[in-house]
C-alpha cells in the first residue's frame, strides 16, 4: 500500500476538509484556527538532533538551545563526536542528552533509504537507537517525512487538546488517544497538525516545535 506524502498546502487543505467532514468537532476546531500549517521540514541528521533537544522541554527552552547548538556549529555528526562535554554544557544540553546525541552521531543511518520505507519500518530503525523514542520517530515521519496518516498519541498537547475539543472527563492516555486517532485515517497527521493548532489558540502558546 503507497502512502500518502504531504507535500504541499493543498495536501493539508485536503486532509482538513476531510476531518471536518468526518466530525462536526473538528469542523469546529478549524473555523477557529483557520488554515492549518504545513510544518514539512527537511529530513536527515539535523532534524532528529534538533528533536532529541526538544524532549521534555518547553518550546522556548528547546529553541533557545538549538540556538546556541547551531551558533557552535554543533549539528552534525563529525562535530558532534568530536565536541566535549563541555561544549554541551554550554548549549544547555543535560548529561543524558549528550550520549543520545554521540548515539545518534555514530548511528550512521541511511537518511536517503528512510525516505522510500514503510512508516512502520522508519520507526522500528530510529527507535533502535537509544534517547530516539516513540514521540521523536512519529514526529520525524510525520513532518520530515511528510507521511499522511501518524499521529504521535504520547505527546501531552495532542492529549489535552483531544480532552478540550472533545469535552473528555480527564486528558486521555497514549493508548486512548492511540485507539481514537484510527478513526482518522488517512489524515492523521492533519488530525495532529489541527489539534496543536487547536491547543495554540486555546492554551495561547505553541506545544510544539
Amino acid at each position: 500500500m503507497v502512502e500518502l506524502i504531504i507535500k504541499t498546502d493543498a495536501d493539508v487543505a485536503e486532509g482538513a476538509a476531510w476531518l471536518a467532514a468526518y466530525d462536526p468537532r473538528f469542523a469546529k476546531a478549524l473555523k477557529i484556527c483557520g488554515p492549518l500549517p504545513l510544518r514539512r521540514r527537511e529530513d536527515g541528521f539535523r532534524e532528529l538532533l534538533s528533536a532529541i533537544t526538544s524532549q521534555q522541554l518547553s518550546v522556548a527552552s528547546a529553541n533557545a538551545i538549538w540556538t546556541r547548538m547551531e551558533a557552535a556549529g554543533m549539528c552534525e555528526p563529525a562535530t558532534i563526536l568530536a565536541a566535549s562535554d563541555e561544549n554541551f554544557r554550554a548549549c544547555g544540553f543535560s548529561r543524558q542528552k549528550i550520549s543520545y546525541a554521540k548515539d545518534l552521531a555514530a548511528a550512521d543511518l541511511d537518511y536517503i533509504a528512510l525516505r522510500t520505507l514503510p512508516s512502520d519500518e522508519v520507526m522500528r530503525q530510529l527507535i533502535a537507537i537509544r534517547g530516539i523514542g516513540t514521540w521523536t520517530a512519529e514526529v520525524y515521519v510525520m513532518f520530515s517525512l511528510g507521511r499522511a496518516d501518524v499521529f504521535a498519541p504520547g505527546d501531552l498537547a495532542l492529549q489535552e487538546a483531544a480532552r478540550m475539543l472533545f469535552n473528555l472527563n480527564e486528558r486521555p492516555k497514549e493508548k486512548s488517544l492511540r485507539i481514537m486517532s484510527e478513526n482518522w485515517t488517512p489524515w492523521r497527521s492533519v488530525a495532529a497538525r489541527l489539534l496543536w493548532a487547536y491547543y495554540r489558540v486555546a492554551k495561547e502558546r505553541e506545544g510544539i516545535r
